[in-house]
């Protein structure tokens, strides 16, 4: 056993400190200001090679929707796992509860929003969607929704729109919890004209904030406040049903969500930093617009810190605007990047690999940019095992083309054997030896054709099958296929293989003495 120390001693082993050092290293900071400006210059080398960008940012889309029953439902960020933590209370309890219970579900809760941002390629989702109803956004107050291959969507997402009451959920929560059995409930339906005429209404962070004096108040807990925001908001419509086509593999969005354009996310950041509240905020960066009082100092902060001062001295410029929902289009949080195809993504791993060298001639280590390729990394592990597939089968058909070359050699010998008077004959009206060796080369040579050409013909009549019944079961269709190229390299092959394996016999062939082959019977 080894001691670290004194014996009669407990020593601290450093594990939270290893764990920060290592965070602190892993810590990746970005400028993609100045990478969004190269992505979209005309410097950029990759542009074909690039399908389509997105730009993320951490904005809050607050839509909300009027129910058969004239509540008021926030549709997202969508409430389902909020109701289930209200344990089935109801009236304005509920309401409270369900707010101060939401994140008690943690990761299942932490990823549940329906409404997702669909690709800036209308080309490109076209070629992944079939339109059961409607059509495609054209401007950024239409949304789609995405719905399964058989005409389905989770009862989740129904919650989430307030297609069906959560009150069912809450049944079903507080029967569990009771330990009863809980009911299976009857799946429902809607027609596509019932969806398309669902409207959600848009509020922005900054409307639940209205002037008192010389500082903002925070209305959203005001009742008849968030009426007045809801009836006079702008109003976002689903104009088109979207299914996933037969022949997509895969797909930029998953079923069951509502797709928005980013349109829409750049008209909300738009709207934000043009109002009144965040013109007003940045045009005072030194005072609190919510509190009319300066912002503390740094010195300040430290000392609130040490004498335990209260959670308000840590209000800052950057935490109002945050609060508010304002940004810069400029500086997204993070870059996605969709290559056309498997080269288009080695074009822009090595852009960026010489974006980043220039960075560093430059001086300007600040600028180089770290990023994750999610492709690659799942295509590595991938590549690895079809490498030992791949070699496990090329050792095989190494082993099939030695057995097939010494099979082809054999057989020609037998007909060297067999055709030894033939071999005298011609000898003795003079044929020479390169005669006699030419024939059973020319004769090798014909059957290397003829067998490729079968071998060929076997094969596109063996892909029909074999693609209707990979179709069958995984979707995914003409996956078995053979390029007239790839045709071509297995003939000669073919034919390279039998000539080798008979030129030894034919060899031997001619060197057969004429008036020995004579006498063979």
């Amino acid at each position: 056993m080894k001691m670290c120390g004194e014996e009669g001693y407990i020593y601290s082993r450093e594990i939270m400190s290893n764990m920060v050092y290592t965070l602190s290293n892993q810590l990746q900071r970005n400028n993609l200001e100045a990478f969004k400006a190269y992505l979209e210059s005309p410097d950029n080398p990759v542009r074909d090679s690039i399908s389509a960008i997105q730009y993320v940012y951490h904005i809050d889309l607050n839509l909300f929707r009027r129910l058969e029953t004239g509540d008021i439902l926030q549709v997202n960020p969508n409430q389902v796992f909020a109701f289930l933590g209200a344990g089935g209370q109801t009236g304005e309890d509920e309401a409270e509860s369900a707010g101060n219970n939401a994140g008690n579900f943690g990761p299942m809760g932490g990823n549940n929003d329906i409404w997702q941002e669909l690709l800036d390629n209308q080309d490109l989702l076209r070629t992944q969607y079939d339109i059961l109803a409607g059509r495609f956004p054209e401007s950024h107050n239409e949304v789609v929704l995405i719905i399964n291959e058989d005409n389905t969507i989770s009862d989740f997402t129904l919650y989430a729109l307030g297609l069906r009451d959560t009150s069912e959920l809450m049944g079903m929560f507080a029967a569990m919890q009771r330990g009863e059995e809980i009911e299976e409930l009857d799946p429902v339906r809607h027609t596509f004209e019932e969806l398309l005429e669902l409207e959600f209404k848009l509020i922005l962070n900054s409307d639940y904030f209205e002037r008192v004096g010389n500082v903002w108040v925070d209305r959203r807990h005001d009742s008849e406040f968030v009426e007045n925001l809801f009836e006079n908001a702008e109003t976002i419509n689903i104009v088109g049903i979207l299914r996933p086509n037969e022949e997509s593999v895969a797909t930029a969005m998953s079923a069951g969500v509502i797709g928005y354009t980013p349109e829409l996310k750049r008209h909300v950041i738009n709207r934000v930093n043009e109002s009144e509240i965040v013109r007003e905020q940045r045009e005072n960066p030194e005072i609190n617009i919510f509190t009319g009082m300066n912002f503390p100092t740094e010195e300040e902060m430290n000392a609130a810190v040490l004498t335990g001062g209260t959670m308000g001295m840590f209000s800052t410029f950057e935490t109002n605007l945050l609060i508010l929902g304002a940004m810069d289009l400029n500086t997204p949080a993070s870059i996605r990047i969709f290559p056309a195809n498997f080269e288009g993504k080695e074009n822009i791993t090595d852009m960026i690999d010489n974006y980043n060298q220039r960075m560093r001639d430059e001086g300007r280590e600040d600028y180089v940019i770290n990023y994750t390729d999610i492709v690659g990394m799942m295509m590595s592990s991938i590549t690895v095992i079809i490498n030992v597939v791949s070699y496990v089968l090329i050792a095989f058909v190494g082993i099939s083309l030695v057995v097939s070359s010494i099979m082809i050699g054999i057989i020609t010998y037998i007909s060297v054997l067999e055709r030894t008077k033939e071999i005298g004959i011609l000898r003795s009206i003079g044929a020479s030896k390169k005669d006699i060796s030419r024939v059973f080369n020319a004769e090798t040579f014909i059957v290397g054709i003829v067998a490729g050409l079968i071998g060929i013909g076997i094969t596109l009549l063996l892909t029909i099958p074999a693609n209707i019944i990979i179709h069958a079961a995984t979707g995914v269709s003409s996956i078995a296929q053979l390029p007239l190229i790839g045709g071509i390299v297995l003939v000669i092959i073919s034919m390279l293989l039998t000539m080798g394996a008979g030129l030894i016999p034919a060899k031997m062939a001619s060197k057969r003495d004429p008036v020995i082959a004579l006498r063979t019977e």
